[in-house]
Parts: structure tokens; C-alpha cells; sequence
């Protein structure tokens, strides 16, 4: 393959974010190169309206790119509003507006049109004048933080931000000519699939690594350390039976403590950079406390949200939301924090309950299923204080829960280690990914060359459909220091496309 290089002249773009572009380039603002729809159609269905597939914001933020064949919300709207929507191939859709403002801007590319899929509230359609831009280049774009970040720096709002039809169409865009931009696209087309590969194969080394975890610590937790101990039934549906001298007893018997918080009035805007923690669901995982990017408040009103304090050997569990039923210990060298109110806190009786064995039991498989299910088999919405106090919990001695908690870390450092350097390769490829379409679609590399040795790929075709390289809620996997991230930036791109 030919080598990947800058080209050969650049000129300054008259815009100072930018830097210099290829001196044949152009550099325009989006109003000039596409029509913007900001679509103002909601998910209620009406007698006297046509029925619609709706494209949503979900739809849009977790998917790369949007096609019939994905599971549409159904809804109705006008005939009027279908023809404005209506979603054609090429368009790229963006999130509109957002609970935080770095979640503004995130696109979409639509691969085939149907005739009833619309697009819904909170989106704003971008439809490329095609004599002039590609549709798969306004996407990789957008995607790029520079030309991202111009959304940001728009989004005005204080609990929930949003863009405005103006601050969308001023966005500037740096414009090569079409054949280049198709050349463009299909570079980076061909890149991100191999990135997709190498990032798949890494997240099913994870998945295979945490559930051998997870086997270790369910044996460990519901049967003990002697094989040979006598049984008994215990009558916890999904569980079987756990050592006969141990005790099945309703959590709420072993807590001094149960109490989710409250988000401070005024949300986002109290958040400071310095302060007291303030844990949210992102922040709680099985694997431990993450920490990086969480939200502080200061100290006076850590203060007035007395009754959400969190201290060392509570046990955090998250009752809400996507993330239902994640849980972890809070550690020995925690010194203060606030829950939100999808933050429930268990404060063990020390003489009872030590704090990693309970977080242990309720990470299990069947009290994943206790957390996440109805009776009925649906879905909670969430989890009430008063299902918590009720779940059953087993309890070996004190002695025992320490032996138990000393066994289970022998057993699964070496395996959270491994988790632990899987993700960390992880973050350097999604990085890399980052870097990489910045760099193109900014110019600062030819890659026209390699381009011309490459044949023609659908980005969806193949196994590509089920690839997710981005968890948008789950994808803080630690600060890399600047060191790693160069590393893994020349690392990967030496791979082969």
C-alpha cells in the first residue's frame, strides 16, 4: 500500500480552531453546503395522522449508521410532516438536544430510505447538496471532535442543552472536492472496519474473562470453601442449595442503612471540577468505583445533602436506568462523597455483613435476574427501598465472609488484570479511531493514494451489523496518560487496512 502522507501545500483556513488546510480545499459553513431540518415530530400516535416508523434520538446516538431493517419506534404524524422528515439515503441526522452538552452533535448516516421512517424530536436532519458534499464525508466530519466541538461551544441550556437552527448551520466544514471526499470516506470506511474487528475480538476476550469471574465468585459466595460441607435448600428461587449451618436472612435485617440521594437543584450547573464527589450510575461498576471525569459539588452542599453521605464499606447499587443492578464496595481509602437519586447506599452491619461480600452475592447471576426482573418476567424500571431491604441474602460466619472475600481476590486478580489491560487496548484503539478521522478530515493526511488500492465497502455489510465500537454510557475506561495514548496511536496505525 502506498504511504499515507501530508499533502503537499496548505493555506490557513480563516478559521483559527482549524488550523491549516490543503491549499485546494475549501472552507464553508454548513448552511452553504446543506439543507437543515430540525424535525419537531413527537412518539404520540393520533386517529387523524398516518402511521410512521420514527427514527429516534437512541437510534442515533448508539449507531453509526441508520437503515430500515433497524427496530424503529412506531408512531404517526402529518402528511406534511412525512414529506419535510422523511429520511433519504445520504442524509445525516444529529442529536439536537442532550442532558449534557458533549452528547450534542453526535451523527448518524442514513444507508436506505424507507418511504414511512421519519425523523423524530430532538434530532436535526442534515440533507448534503450532492453537487458538493457526500453524505459519508459530512458523517466522518462531524465525528471528528474539532468540527464536533463547534456544537458544543452552541449548546446553550442549564439542566438540558440544545442547538439552535442558526448555531447548527454555522457550524464550518472543510471541503474537498467530491471525488476526494469520496476517497475520504473510503479509507476511513475500510479503517474503522478493522478497528470494529480488533475491538470485537477484545470485548469477547472480556466477556469470556468476566464470566469465569463471575463463575468463581458465584461458587465461592453461595456454597463456601469445603466441598465436603452439608447442604440445605435455600429457598431462594434460582439459587439451590448453600451450606446447612449458614443463615438466609432479608438484607433488611443486616443494614443500618438504606437510602438513595437526590440530584441538587439547579443539575449540571452545580457540578464543579474540584470538590466532593458526586457519584452517579456511570461512576458505579462491578469492578470498583470510576472516578475519572465524576461530578464534584462543594463542600456546603455536600453538607446539606447530609442524609446522601457515602462512607468507606457502604455498598453502592445502581436502581435505575440502563445500568440496573451494578454494584461495588465502597473502599477503605474513600474519604467522602453524595449519591443521585439512582444511587441507592446499603451500609452493612460491620458484626454481620462485611460490605465486599454482600456487593459479591448481589453481583451474582441469579440476583442480577432478582434486580433486573418482575415476578412477571418484565423488566423493572427500577428498584424500590423496600424490594432492597426484602432480597435474601445467605450468611456465612464473619470468619467465613473473610475467607470467602480472601479466596475470591487470590483467585480473580489475575483474571481483572487481564480485564483491566484488554480495556486499556480498547481505549488506545477507539483513541486511535478518533485521531485518525480527525487527521483526514482535516487534512493533515493524503490518504487519496491508499484510498485508489481499496475496493468499494458497504460499512454495514457482513458482521459489521452487530458491531458496537462505542458504549456512549459505558465507555469511561480510565485516563491514559499521554505517553500511552502516543504509543497506541503509531502502534495502530501500522495495522494493515
Amino acid at each position: 500500500m502506498n504511504r499515507i502522507l501530508n499533502y503537499p501545500t496548505y493555506k490557513p483556513p480563516g478559521v483559527k480552531w482549524l488550523g491549516d488546510v490543503p491549499a485546494h480545499w475549501e472552507v464553508r459553513r454548513l448552511r452553504n453546503v446543506a439543507e437543515m431540518r430540525a424535525s419537531n415530530v413527537d412518539k404520540y400516535v393520533k386517529e387523524d395522522e398516518i402511521s410512521v416508523r420514527l427514527c429516534n434520538y437512541v437510534d442515533v446516538y448508539n449507531n453509526d449508521y441508520i437503515n430500515e431493517q433497524m427496530n424503529f419506534m412506531q408512531a404517526t404524524a402529518t402528511d406534511e410532516e412525512i414529506k419535510r422528515f422523511r429520511l433519504e439515503k445520504d442524509d445525516v441526522l444529529i442529536t439536537k438536544d442532550s442532558e449534557t452538552w458533549d452528547d450534542i452533535g453526535v451523527p448518524a448516516l442514513v444507508t436506505k430510505p424507507a418511504t414511512d421512517l421519519i425523523s423524530g424530536y430532538h434530532l436535526a436532519l442534515l440533507r448534503p447538496r450532492t453537487d458538493e458534499l457526500a453524505g459519508g464525508y459530512l458523517l466522518r466530519a462531524l465525528q471528528s471532535k474539532g468540527l464536533a466541538y463547534q456544537f458544543h461551544i452552541e449548546a446553550k441550556g442549564v439542566t438540558r442543552y440544545g442547538l439552535s437552527q442558526a448555531g447548527i448551520k454555522s457550524v464550518w466544514l472543510p471541503l474537498p472536492p467530491l471525488p476526494e471526499q469520496t476517497a475520504i470516506v473510503r479509507f476511513l470506511d475500510h479503517a474503522d472496519r478493522r478497528i470494529r474487528r480488533y475491538i470485537r475480538a477484545k470485548q469477547k476476550l472480556i466477556a469470556l474473562l468476566e464470566e469465569q469471574k463471575q463463575a468463581i465468585i458465584h461458587r465461592t459466595v453461595t456454597h463456601g470453601l469445603d466441598s465436603n460441607v452439608r447442604l440445605k435448600p435455600s429457598g431462594i428461587e434460582g439459587l439451590g442449595d448453600v451450606p446447612a449451618h449458614w443463615e438466609v436472612v432479608a438484607l433488611g435485617y443486616l443494614a443500618t442503612k438504606f437510602g438513595s440521594g437526590v440530584t441538587p437543584r439547579g443539575g449540571a450547573t452545580v457540578y464543579q471540577e474540584t470538590g466532593i464527589p458526586f457519584l452517579r450510575s456511570q461512576n458505579i461498576h462491578f469492578d470498583g468505583l470510576h472516578l475519572g471525569g465524576v461530578a464534584r459539588i462543594t463542600p456546603r452542599l455536600h453538607q446539606s445533602l447530609s442524609n446522601t453521605h457515602v462512607k468507606p464499606g457502604d455498598v453502592l447499587l445502581n436502581i435505575t436506568g440502563a445500568s440496573i443492578g451494578r454494584v461495588c464496595s465502597v473502599p477503605d481509602h474513600f474519604s467522602e462523597g453524595n449519591v443521585s437519586q439512582h444511587v441507592c447506599i446499603i451500609r452493612p452491619k460491620k458484626n454481620r455483613l462485611l460490605s465486599g461480600f454482600l456487593a459479591s452475592f448481589l453481583s451474582t447471576a441469579f440476583m442480577q435476574r432478582e434486580i433486573r426482573f418482575e415476578q412477571n418476567g418484565a423488566s423493572r424500571e427500577g428498584l424500590t427501598l423496600h424490594s432492597i431491604r426484602n432480597f435474601k441474602i445467605v450468611l456465612p460466619t464473619i470468619s467465613e465472609q473473610q475467607h470467602i472475600l480472601a479466596e475470591i481476590r487470590a483467585h480473580t486478580e489475575r483474571l481483572a488484570a487481564a480485564v483491566t489491560a484488554t480495556r486499556r487496548q480498547i481505549a488506545l484503539l477507539q483513541e486511535h479511531r478518533t485521531r485518525l478521522i480527525a487527521d483526514v478530515v482535516t487534512g493533515k493526511l493524503d490518504v487519496r493514494e491508499a484510498a485508489a488500492e481499496l475496493p468499494e465497502l458497504d460499512p454495514l455489510a457482513e458482521d459489521d451489523l452487530d458491531s458496537t465500537i462505542h458504549d456512549r454510557e459505558n465507555s469511561n475506561l480510565g485516563e491514559l496518560d499521554a505517553e500511552e495514548s502516543a504509543e497506541g496511536y503509531t502502534i495502530a496505525k501500522e495495522m494493515p487496512l
